[in-house]
């Protein structure tokens, strides 16, 4: 998988970057990088993202961050996000996952 970028000013919640299933291992690496003042979480769901009803779980480390960080998923999820919880600064989110040319 080449490297995905989405990014979010302000509240609110990213499209969801759809997670390849059918790789193994599926290993997804990702970093959050900061402009100005904000608080974000990076999520992930186990339910198809496509369908718009779905459940999610906040990252286990990455949640209520204000500053760059990085993190991975070591297990298969359908779905990432990025959501901004407050301020009016910019996060941006890049994730590549392994085994995707």
């Amino acid at each position: 998988m080449k490297v995905q970028i989405v990014s979010k000013t302000g509240a609110g919640s990213t499209s969801p970057i759809v997670v390849n299933t059918n790789t193994s291992p599926c290993n997804i690496g990702f970093g959050v990088v900061v402009d100005g003042t904000v608080d974000y979480t990076v999520q992930h769901t186990f339910d198809d993202p496509a369908t718009g009803f779905t459940t999610w779980f906040s990252h286990p480390t990455i949640a209520g961050q204000s500053t760059n960080k990085d993190g991975n998923y070591a297990f298969p999820v359908t779905g990432i996000r990025l959501t901004v919880n407050s301020g009016g600064g910019t996060a941006t989110l890049n994730l590549v996952q392994a085994g995707i040319a």
